[in-house]
């Protein structure tokens, strides 16, 4: 027993010993670039091949081989993905939805590659590194480069460099560090350690295109544990789980649990990674996904007209070519699933294969009766009860959704398709004899493909139904800014859920399509390597267009079938690496390409253009206080016709109008007083602002003793707050005051340690942002959250729709209110400068009708002239009963808008009083000083 341990042992270290060189590699890799690399698994099947063509076809000795593979060409693959591949993305802005898809783009694209090179078939004859029956090698090989690269990390100068690129890159190379020489290093050592870890592993596996990387991505766990950072923690858990994994085999359990037992047993590196993925808490906030802030493009027109007549196409085909053409509307359904999910939700899946193959696995137990507690269905009805029972299942990745974005979530929805392809579609007691016959009247190939494209087209419309009106404004939202979505009164979490729910129910039709097609279940046709290559190759085509979805369909099937296996795969591999230079599709790219149109004027344009070179000419030139028109350098845009009616328009060097400057030392006073206020103002057409319940029937929002913690760091100590109706309350203080932590909580969208937020009567302290908007508390942001795929009628009527207002009016007194109406209403948010964004982040809050009102900076990003229309309307609602709560670093403007001033620093408020006498003090203080 104590020999079968030992020999167990060994065996468990051989494999812990490749997996902790799979975690090195891709925490040097993370470390260096902050990539979390997909592609690490298929550069070490391709370095495999490379070493078995060397030593196997070539006839080379197997050290030089080996040296050839391991130290040159690993490392040059390393180095020319960093360079031509994620430098051009990280110059372009580092977004990291590009880069992940880039990332899958290079997986998709060698492993293509290799099947066009080398075949698809299985070798078993990969040349033997290090012996099996001496682990202490490889081993040794791990803990050696475990122990040198954490010392170069720690106590080199280049580690100091790497650490401080993936802090702040723009500010290492500032500071003059090099950035891509260190990039270019991690990426040559990451490839290195991908290769190694290949030729270890391939004598003792199947060496195949699919099989090797979808094996070591399951070993990504131990980077995962390991919080992509620590290289002891992924070490230990690699050979923790070897040994574990290799002792379990000695297990033989009976009953009906067995078949379940030796599958953890066999995989326990997937139980692992779930656990991982899904129970750690997650890798970290900087790995969010934001979306791309381009405006959606249009779909030329006529394409769907091309598109159905190439779709009745395949009637007339026979034989061969029909029946591969069957796949293309049942693969198309499942790509659908993605548009839903990712392109309207924005929501990165990389599972979706799993619900495919559960949708046909559960047709096929349905049909042929060997479904737990069901009796036989015809097939039309098994099909339709398959997706009414996996529809549900989407909760296995729409529940850590709620708590995930980005590459957290990627690896959450990753782990559930291995798990599900491993537990379920490899194990004989679920699938063995399985068959699938098709529907009665359906049999032949075109029937068939009849039945399909109706199929399709009830699809077609359930994804229609998805992405317009209210739900579909809804999830543009959440795809374009989850927290601005929430802000507006968006139900995030259940609308998540809604998303994986309808894409994992499309899913599953679409496999139970695909499998009754085939007329058999092939766990192969779902495994997790073609989820991978079905989400790359829907991004690259537009993951927001339906008809990329159906082109991405018929050019998957299509080029597979008309040409080695691969090709697809390769194809789609190289768009998903050059999507960072088109991230719209190919849509947005020939939009890019095709040389612009040059302006036509009108006649009247013309004319119009005359006059005015006239009157410039014949104008006197501007004065140097007014020429300056006080731009500072910001996109022009048009300020609001009630701010500028009979005010001059202030220069760089004058106080803002009816805005007071603050006192001087002496106590002389400059600009209007504090007493003076103009009336209130109305809109453009003379309507006042949105109405509302008067002031005394509105809601105090009050903190009682807040506090905020963040790592033993004090943000909030004892906060007491009041901000009541009709009035205009700011919050001032230096940077790390509080001022933002103390909006979070007031927001939702952070729960304070201690301490109550109180709306009214009712303790809100626990309920979630978009639950306060729907009780009449609004905010804007800091940092614009708009949604730039929405117009900018769209962006407001997501607040009035999520808001609390049933009036349909809503929308249209908002627009009017800041001048969005006319031409502007239907432009798209993304087009648009700084400034008129702005107003629309404040168009959508207020057509909600709310009664508190949080504004973190209104003013950033605006000029002077849209700073005094701002300032005016904030002080017509505050009139109207709406309690205003603003941060603002502008004390210009604070003193001539706020009723009450509190002053922050270090987590409390110092000084509380009204603007004149709070400023005041603190230039009493500043002069002491």
């Amino acid at each position: 027993m104590s020999s079968l341990t030992y020999d167990l042992t060994l065996a468990g270290l051989s494999v812990g010993s490749a997996a902790a060189l799979t975690g090195v590699g891709l925490i040097v890799t993370y470390r260096a670039t902050g990539v979390l690399n997909f592609a690490h698994g298929a550069i070490a099947m391709v370095c495999a091949y490379a070493l078995r063509q060397c030593v196997v076809e070539w006839g080379w000795p197997l050290w030089v081989g080996a040296v050839v593979t391991l130290l040159i060409l690993a490392p040059v693959m390393g180095v020319l993905l960093e360079r031509f591949v994620f430098r051009p993305l990280s110059v372009l802005g580092g977004d990291p939805a590009q880069t992940l898809v880039a990332s899958i783009g290079v997986f998709v694209l060698l492993v293509g590659g290799a099947a066009l090179l080398w075949g698809q078939g299985a070798r078993d004859d990969a040349p033997e590194l290090v012996s099996a029956e001496d682990p202490w090698g490889q081993l040794a090989v791990v803990l050696v480069l475990a122990a040198g690269v954490g010392a170069v990390i720690r106590w080199t100068r280049f580690g100091r460099e790497l650490r401080a690129v993936v802090d702040d890159r723009g500010l290492a190379v500032l500071g003059g560090i090099d950035a891509d020489r260190v990039a270019a290093a991690g990426w040559a050592f990451g490839a290195f350690t991908a290769g190694l870890t290949g030729v270890l592993l391939a004598p003792f596996v199947r060496l195949d295109p699919y099989g090797l990387p979808l094996l070591v991505m399951e070993v990504v766990a131990v980077a995962v544990a390991a919080r992509m950072r620590s290289l002891p923690v992924a070490v230990v858990v690699a050979l923790g789980v070897g040994v574990a994994q290799s002792q379990l085999t000695r297990l033989h359990p009976s009953g009906r649990g067995e078949p379940l037992l030796q599958a953890v047993g066999a995989n326990l590196f997937v139980v692992a990674l779930l656990v991982a993925c899904l129970a750690l808490p997650r890798i970290g906030t900087r790995d969010a996904l934001p979306r791309t802030a381009t405006a959606r493009v249009p779909t030329p027109q006529g394409a769907w007209i091309v598109a159905v007549i190439l779709f009745l196409i395949p009637l007339g085909f026979a034989g061969s070519d029909l029946h591969t053409s069957v796949q293309v509307p049942a693969l198309g359904v499942v790509l659908l699933s993605l548009v839903v999910v990712t392109g309207r939700g924005g929501q990165i899946s990389l599972g979706q294969a799993a619900y495919a193959g559960l949708g046909a696995l559960f047709t096929a137990l349905l049909a042929a009766g060997r479904f737990p507690g069901l009796p036989r269905l015809p097939e039309l009805a098994a099909l339709a009860l398959a997706v009414v029972l996996v529809a549900p299942l989407g909760l296995l990745t729409g529940w850590p959704a709620i708590t995930r974005q980005g590459l957290a979530l990627a690896l959450a929805t990753f782990a559930v398709g291995v798990g599900v392809s491993r537990f379920v579609f490899a194990q004989p007691y679920a699938t063995s004899g399985l068959s699938l016959d098709r529907p009665a009247g359906f049999e032949g190939d075109r029937a068939y493909y009849v039945l399909e494209l109706t199929l399709l087209t009830l699809a077609l419309l359930a994804t229609h139904a998805l992405r317009r009106g209210r739900t579909g404004r809804a999830l543009a939202a959440l795809r374009d800014h989850e927290s601005g979505a929430s802000a507006a009164g968006v139900r995030v979490p259940a609308l998540k859920l809604l998303a994986f729910v309808a894409g994992a129910a499309l899913a599953a039709l679409g496999g139970g399509m695909l499998g009754m097609g085939l007329r058999a279940f092939d766990p192969t046709a779902y495994d997790p390597v073609r989820g991978l290559l079905w989400f790359a190759a829907v991004v690259v085509l537009g993951a927001d267009s339906t008809l990329g979805a159906l082109t991405a369909a018929a050019l998957l099937v299509g080029l597979d079938a008309g040409a080695r296996g691969g090709v697809a795969a390769a194809l789609v591999g190289v768009l998903a690496v050059l999507v960072g230079r088109f991230p719209g599709g190919p849509y947005e790219a020939v939009r890019r390409l095709r040389p612009p149109r040059a302006a036509r004027l009108t006649a009247t344009g013309l004319r119009t253009r005359t006059r005015l070179q006239r009157a410039l000419r014949t104008a006197a030139p501007p004065t140097a206080a007014s020429g300056a028109d006080g731009m500072h350098g910001k996109e022009p845009s048009t300020a609001l016709p009630a701010a500028t009616a009979n005010t001059p328009t202030a220069g760089p060097g004058t106080a803002r109008p009816d805005t007071p400057r603050r006192a001087d030392p002496d106590g002389a006073e400059q600009g209007p007083s504090r007493q003076s206020r103009p009336p209130t103002p109305r809109t453009a057409d003379g309507a006042p602002p949105p109405p509302g319940p008067p002031a005394e029937a509105r809601a105090v929002l009050t903190t009682h003793h807040l506090q905020a913690r963040y790592d033993g760091f004090t943000a909030l100590d004892g906060v007491d707050l009041t901000v009541p109706p009709g009035r205009i309350t700011a919050v001032i203080g230096p940077n790390g005051a509080g001022k933002t932590t103390l909006f979070h909580c007031l927001a939702g969208t952070l729960r304070p340690s201690l301490g109550r937020v109180r709306y009214g009567d009712r303790d809100i302290t626990r309920l979630p942002a978009h639950a306060r908007t729907r009780l009449g508390i609004a905010r804007t942001f800091q940092q614009l959250a708009v949604f730039p795929t929405l117009t900018v009628a769209e962006n407001v009527r997501v607040g009035a729709e999520q808001g609390r207002t049933t009036d349909p009016a809503a929308v249209d007194r908002a627009l009017r209110l800041f001048a969005l109406d006319g031409p502007l209403r239907d432009a798209p948010a993304a087009d648009l400068p700084t400034g008129t964004l702005r107003r629309v982040e404040l168009a959508r809050a207020l057509a909600g009708t709310p009664s508190v009102l949080l504004l973190d900076e209104p003013a950033a990003g605006l000029d002077t002239a849209e700073v005094t229309a701002l300032a005016r309307i904030l002080r017509a609602l505050a009139a109207d009963g709406t309690a205003l709560l603003v941060v603002e670093h502008d004390l210009d403007l604070v003193a001539g808008l706020a009723d009450v001033v509190h002053v922050m620093t270090a987590g409390r408020i110092i000084a509380s009083g009204p603007p004149a006498d709070v400023l005041e003090t603190l230039d009493a203080r500043e002069t002491a000083v």
